[in-house]
Order: structure tokens, then C-alpha cells, then sequence
């Protein structure tokens, strides 16, 4: 099962391919049998050649600049019908429109099943609670005795010290502000 931090990278690999206007935006989940390579294919088509770099600089920025992570390849730039970015857990496919037509991804994995970016949404807020709920049962605050916790102790505690002024050297305070302070 693919990480946390995978289902982050897909669901924000997804979002910047709609943020440039990409068509039919489809995410597949392999087979694990079949594909020992990655989880998941992202696919995506642009309208020309210069919207599919678009799209593919789009990602690889985001994705740098919000986690980290580059791919660990970039194949088809130059020509751009089909730009392939391998970022391990999964695979970005970006296509001219003839090209995915003509290669069919979807028609050649047919054991993949197509997840919606909203169902893969509902999985990573899923895995996240649960994460959560583990690390709260794992980490239980100790209970303090009601003896040890006396009023006083619980007044200077919520109350915030006010740091001391500061005097010019030679200086002494006078009657009236040590007055004050009793």
C-alpha cells in the first residue's frame, strides 16, 4: 500500500495538471501482479505541444516546491507528444491527443482499475485519521493528582510574567514605584 506522503504527491500531480487545463485527467491504479514498477499511471492530455511542457513544468515545480521530490526521470520533452515523468510510486503521462489515442494506455492495462481524484482524496483523508487516531493512543497524557495542582500553582501557570524593566545603570527606583510594587 503506498504511502501518505505518494497519495500526496498523485492527489498534487493531479491538481497541478487541472490548474493547466489538461483533458481527461485519469488516474490508474495497477495491478501490483502485473506492474512492479509503480502504483499508479496519472494520464493526461494537452492541446498542443507547448501546453503539455506546460503541464509537465507545472508538476515537476509544484511538487519540487512543496515536498521535495523530483522525479527520477523525464523522457519525451523535446518532442513533447508524450512526456513520461517517473517519480517512483507513480507515473505522469502526459499525451498529445492523437498520441493517447493512438497508445490506448488505459485499453493496455485492463486490469487497472480508474480512481477518481476524489475517491483518492477520501483514501489519503482516511489513512491520515487513522495515522492520527494510532499516534493519540500511543502518546496518553499522564493525569496530575488533584493534590499537586493547588490554586496558586494554577494561577501562576496561566498567568505570563512580564519580563523586569530595565534601568539606566546608577540609578536607584523610587519610593513611589517601590510602593507601588508591595
Amino acid at each position: 500500500m503506498p504511502s501518505t506522503e505518494s497519495y500526496q504527491l498523485l492527489l498534487a500531480a493531479a491538481a497541478a495538471c487541472e490548474d493547466k487545463k489538461a483533458e481527461d485527467v485519469r488516474i490508474l491504479a495497477l495491478d501490483p501482479s502485473e506492474s512492479g514498477l509503480t502504483d499508479y499511471f496519472l494520464i493526461c492530455n494537452g492541446t498542443n505541444q507547448r501546453q503539455n511542457i506546460a503541464i509537465t513544468d507545472e508538476i515537476e515545480l509544484r511538487l519540487k516546491r512543496d515536498f521535495g521530490a523530483t522525479p527520477n526521470s523525464i523522457e519525451g520533452r523535446r518532442q513533447a507528444e508524450w512526456i513520461l515523468m517517473d517519480y517512483v510510486d507513480f507515473i505522469v503521462h502526459v499525451f498529445s491527443t492523437e498520441k493517447r489515442a493512438f497508445y490506448g494506455l488505459e485499453r493496455l492495462r485492463k486490469s487497472a482499475t480508474t480512481i477518481s481524484v476524489a475517491a483518492l482524496n477520501a483514501e489519503l483523508k482516511a489513512e491520515i485519521a487513522a495515522t492520527r487516531a494510532k499516534s493519540a493512543k500511543q502518546s496518553v497524557p499522564a493525569k496530575v493528582p488533584a493534590k499537586m495542582a493547588s490554586k496558586k500553582t494554577a494561577k501562576k501557570a496561566a498567568a505570563p510574567r512580564k519580563p523586569a524593566a530595565k534601568r539606566p545603570p546608577g540609578r536607584k527606583p523610587s519610593a513611589t514605584r517601590a510602593a507601588r510594587k508591595k
